[in-house]
């Protein structure tokens, strides 16, 4: 059998026996969801690189030392391992204030036009995921984090149920209000988010 056929808990059992292509399948497996979700959340290349790999030492300590148990959700430990790490440098970072919003934009909600985009089309798509971000930051910590994860990390409600530990009904509720929130401040603010 191709070692890259293996199941992860095929891949974690044979990496725990001393293969250690193992873990380089498990990582190329992984690679794009995780450090998609970290950048996204962190907005910053440099800062996402030493946070995936912080991710994936943690994960080799942590298997190593007997902690993972196979459920078969090795993605969504992954996925919790990288979200636990990235709040942990948000926390860092603010204690010691040094942490502050780039203006390096990332499309929330997928803004696109089948047309060919002007210079000033791009200055005004800019312009409204500049605003969605702000707004976004306005959210209290719970429904930023399920726009988060839904829009940026493109996550089931299933997966972001099982990274957060809530229930599904929960992960919906959440991001009804968040949904609700964006559309209160939007109004109260008079903030135009089109063309």
């Amino acid at each position: 059998m191709n070692i890259k056929d293996c199941s992860d808990a095929e891949l974690i059992e044979k990496y725990l026996n001393g293969d250690k292509n193992c873990m380089e399948v498990l990582i190329h497996r992984y690679k794009k969801k995780v450090y998609t979700y970290i950048l996204i959340t962190v907005k910053n290349p440099t800062v996402a690189d030493d946070l995936f790999q912080d991710t994936f030492m943690k994960v080799i300590s942590s298997l190593k030392n007997g902690v993972y148990q196979d459920k078969g959700k090795f993605g969504s430990w992954l996925i919790r391992i990288a979200h636990n790490i990235t709040i942990d440098y948000f926390r860092f970072e603010k204690n010691r204030n040094l942490y502050s919003q780039t203006d390096e934009k990332t499309d929330i909600f997928n803004v696109t036009s089948l047309s060919d985009i002007t210079i000033e089309d791009k200055v005004i798509d800019n312009q409204i995921e500049s605003d969605i971000r702000n707004i976004i930051e306005y959210l209290p910590e719970e429904q930023k984090e399920i726009i988060l994860l839904r829009h940026y990390g493109n996550m089931s409600f299933k997966e972001i149920a099982d990274l957060t530990g809530v229930s599904i009904n929960t992960a919906l509720g959440r991001m009804r209000y968040a949904l609700i929130n964006l559309r209160k401040i939007i109004e109260e603010n008079n903030i135009i988010l089109t063309r």
